[in-house]
């Protein structure tokens, strides 16, 4: 027999302030997941209404995020339970409560792969395709024919942002492609954007994310840049398996699988142009 809130004894899920937010990044780093340094700042502000913090007998016990992408689409991320209070469905509540905030959008998340029969069996989500986290190193020269991303009109670079992620999400793009510690270009010709990309520094080493590119060698101009932004550091890319010219790219690199997360979604998958995604903005965010 399953139990209701109520029989959960001192247990209190809430909305989390911004002071909050940095206990669910402890969270994630000690999960291994290597967060940005801003990102806090960050995810809090892209919906500051869909972060929530378990608290049981006054302690934090665990996090989830679940971000609204206007009216259509959210994405989940940031769910982790301490082990100490794993097992009393303390998660299960989380969920609930992230679901109730999404209400009937389109809903995706990166799941670790141990956790993929739960999601379909118990949230009734369906597999769509697997992301695969690469590890290499940077280093290089800086290519020609780039532009830093702040020249490139940032309506263009929105509607670019469009056709690889499945809602509009203008305020976090803008904060994301500016934020502090971070790198970030685009191939910009004759008024039309043909790819972007950031780098940004984390807890270890620098990860990309977005790289969106129309093909494969725009995307390699990209990342050759974002790699030889930050000299002497471990890079990370996630990568969707499916698009083959992007884990071709990584392993000319000498780049190494690290682990691999399996992107769900609550409906079909969305309309988006995966073949162009080299590499993804955050398991977290989508």
């Amino acid at each position: 027999m399953e139990k209701n809130s109520e029989q959960i004894k001192g247990l209190i899920i809430r909305k989390m302030n911004r002071g909050d937010v940095e206990f669910a990044v402890e969270m994630a780093a000690a999960e291994g997941w290597n967060p940005g340094i801003h990102d806090g700042e960050l995810f809090y502000e892209a919906d500051n209404d869909g972060f929530f913090i378990a608290e049981l007998e006054g302690k934090p016990a665990g996090c989830a995020s679940a971000v609204a992408y206007g009216d259509s689409f959210g994405f989940l991320g940031l769910y982790v339970v301490k082990p100490e209070f794993r097992k009393k469905e303390i998660g299960r509540k989380l969920t609930e409560k992230c679901m109730e905030h999404l209400g009937d959008r389109n809903i995706g998340l990166d799941g670790v792969v141990e956790n993929e029969k739960k999601y379909r069996k118990v949230m009734k989500f369906s597999s769509s395709y697997s992301n695969l986290r690469f590890e290499g190193k940077s280093g290089g020269e800086i290519p020609d024919g780039l532009v830093k991303i702040s020249e490139v009109p940032f309506e263009k670079l929105l509607a670019y942002d469009g056709r690889m992620f499945p809602a509009p999400r203008p305020g976090f793009l803008k904060k994301w492609v500016n934020q502090p510690d971070s790198y970030a270009f685009a191939s910009f010709e004759k008024g039309a954007v043909k790819g972007y990309g950031v780098i940004r520094k984390c807890r270890v080493g620098y990860k990309v994310g977005p790289l969106f590119a129309d093909d494969r060698d725009t995307a390699e101009k990209i990342f050759s840049a974002l790699r030889a932004s930050v000299p002497e550091e471990i890079v990370y890319l996630d990568v969707p398996e499916p698009n083959e010219k992007a884990v071709e790219i990584a392993k000319k690199y000498h780049m190494n699988v690290m682990f691999k997360t399996i992107r769900m979604y609550s409906q079909k998958e969305p309309d988006m142009e995966l073949d162009k995604v080299y590499g993804v903005t955050s398991f977290e965010l989508g």
